[in-house]
């Protein structure tokens, strides 16, 4: 077996002793959100509504068994699987989510997105949970034209550059929205193909069909490359589209478009060498992990596989990657845990 060379095509190796258990009799449930931060920590926006009765039995009155108890819905962990930090829920002067879906960390401020049915808003807190802001709020959505309210966003990534926060917005509007980091003044949007965006109801997805003009729902990930590219998860329609900041449309590279189900384009992380070679993209329907090369959107490797073992998924739903490499993965409906992902090879140079 050859050494591994510079620019290899990122591999890994699960690490299953990752993370640590949990303290406090808590229990994790649906794994909407994982992102990581400059200091190498992995932050899980998780769902402790969607836990049954019997995993969180330890908190029903009558208790019914030992264990367990509902985790708060923001964990941070150190690379070592430590819980660090944890908080979220309602509180004075928000409005928290029906159902909680995207986490960021950028710039020492914490962003959370929901997608329940009214889940018209995203906020802003500092790391120890304490409110900065809010944009839109819980509110029937008022369409992907409107510029006061977000329609169920799926996940927001954020500008420090230009101090803007771009929105994948979402599972009921169709659309990338932009707002001002700091005070939440609208920007800009747009729709696939960087044109305004339309509600009509749309046909099923079929992979015979010509492409769809329009983003399918959800508009599920949203990230921006230091070159300036915008990659946006149009998952249903089982492709990527890539844009300039101000929403010119640039590319789109599709994958396993025979693909019904929950579509085959769940969220990208782009790699962390300096010139962003890779793109990692997940799968949810078919329970894979994609490697990307950035510059084209061809398929350089994939690993994983639908299961319930260490390595394997079911609905693997969100992704991170820190600055070593290590890729940590998220997963939804039945899956409800977190898993990381040792680098193997050389890749980072």
């Amino acid at each position: 077996m050859r050494s591994a060379q510079a620019g290899d095509v990122p591999t890994f190796a699960v690490d299953a002793s990752w993370p640590k258990a949990l303290p406090n009799n808590w229990i994790m449930g649906q794994v909407g959100g994982i992102t990581s931060d400059a200091e190498g920590h992995i932050w899980v926006f998780q769902r402790p509504r969607s836990l049954t009765d019997d995993e969180k039995a330890a908190a029903l009155t009558p208790t019914r068994t030992k264990c367990c108890v509902p985790a708060p819905p923001v964990l941070e962990f150190d690379a070592d699987g430590n819980l660090l930090r944890s908080w979220g829920g309602p509180g004075e002067g928000y409005q928290w989510f029906g159902n909680e879906h995207g986490i960021e960390v950028s710039g020492g401020f914490v962003w959370l997105t929901g997608n329940a049915n009214d889940d018209s808003q995203i906020l802003k807190f500092t790391p120890d949970g304490k409110f900065v802001l809010q944009i839109g709020k819980i509110a029937p959505a008022k369409g992907s034209n409107d510029t006061t309210q977000l329609g169920r966003p799926a996940e927001v990534t954020v500008d420090k550059d230009a101090n803007e926060v771009y929105v994948a917005d979402g599972y009921g509007n169709r659309r990338v929205i932009v707002f001002d980091a700091t005070t939440g003044a609208y920007k800009r949007y747009w729709g696939a193909y960087g044109k305004p965006p339309v509600d009509d109801k749309q046909p099923p997805y079929d992979p015979k069909a010509p492409v769809a003009q329009q983003f399918g729902n959800p508009v599920h990930c949203v990230k921006v490359a230091n070159d300036g590219l915008v990659y946006v998860c149009d998952r249903t329609n089982n492709r990527i589209q890539v844009f300039k900041k101000d929403g010119t449309f640039v590319k789109e590279w599709f994958y396993e478009k025979n693909t019904l189900a929950n579509g085959a384009v769940w969220d990208v992380v782009i790699w962390p060498d300096p010139k962003q070679t890779w793109l990692l993209s997940a799968d949810g329907a078919n329970n894979e992990i994609r490697v990307l090369k950035r510059e084209d959107g061809s398929v350089a490797g994939h690993f994983g596989s639908n299961g319930r073992s260490a390595g394997q998924f079911h609905w693997v739903h969100t992704m991170a990657v820190d600055a070593k490499g290590s890729l940590y993965t998220g997963e939804v409906d039945t899956g409800k845990r977190i898993q990381k992902f040792k680098l193997t090879s050389d890749a980072l140079r």
